[in-house]
């Protein structure tokens, strides 16, 4: 079976990947490019990766392309604390879209409940909602500890913690539990100007 797995070159989504390469999935890598330090370090964890099971050649989609448009507009909206929402929203869309067009029958994500901002119950309801694909979340219940042995013990840990820029996009307070109401509309408004499709 084809899935298509969100990959960062943080601890969590080559884990993830790693889990779901041992259950027998054939995987495509899809990375948001932001620069060119953290595209190298994708690559190396894809190299590393690939010795665990079927792994297909990475996807790289520009963020700055991509994604940057409605950053650019949610600030102008008043809307910035919604940025990271957005972000995984749009990375999840774009998973769903190349795997209607490679056949693929789920989605993969490092997502672990309520680590961060964009991973809280609500968020991953609103984020669930790009995809009509099935989103497989194989660290969810796993807390970080769990997910650092793993990634120790199959050797991406080290190119993981490897120093790279933040993300240039993420606000002062992101919105932790987000209202699909509230995102639908701000997501109609992007539609109507154009920046979402």
């Amino acid at each position: 079976m084809k899935a298509v797995a969100l990959l960062s070159s943080g601890i969590d989504s080559p884990v993830a990947i790693y889990l779901m390469l041992r259950k027998g999935l054939e995987i495509t890598p899809l990375n948001f490019r932001q620069s060119p330090k953290k595209e190298s370090k994708v690559m190396e964890l894809y190299e590393i990766l690939r010795r665990y099971g079927k792994l297909n050649e990475p996807i790289f989609v520009d963020a700055y392309e991509e994604q940057g448009p409605v950053f650019s507009k949610l600030a102008e909206l008043g809307k910035v604390k919604w940025t990271c929402l957005f972000c995984k929203w749009t990375m999840v869309r774009k998973a769903c879209e190349i795997g209607h067009q490679i056949g693929a029958k789920a989605i993969v994500t490092g997502d672990s409940l309520g680590q961060v901002a964009s991973q809280t119950l609500d968020n991953l309801a609103i984020i669930s909602s790009a995809s009509d694909l099935p989103i497989l979340r194989p660290l969810i219940g796993m807390d970080k500890e769990e997910t650092v042995r793993i990634a120790k013990e199959i050797g991406t840990f080290e190119v993981s913690i490897k120093p790279e820029e933040p993300c240039p996009f993420v606000p002062k307070y992101p919105i932790v539990r987000g209202s699909l109401g509230e995102f639908l509309k701000i997501k109609e408004g992007l539609v109507r100007e154009g920046v979402l499709r």
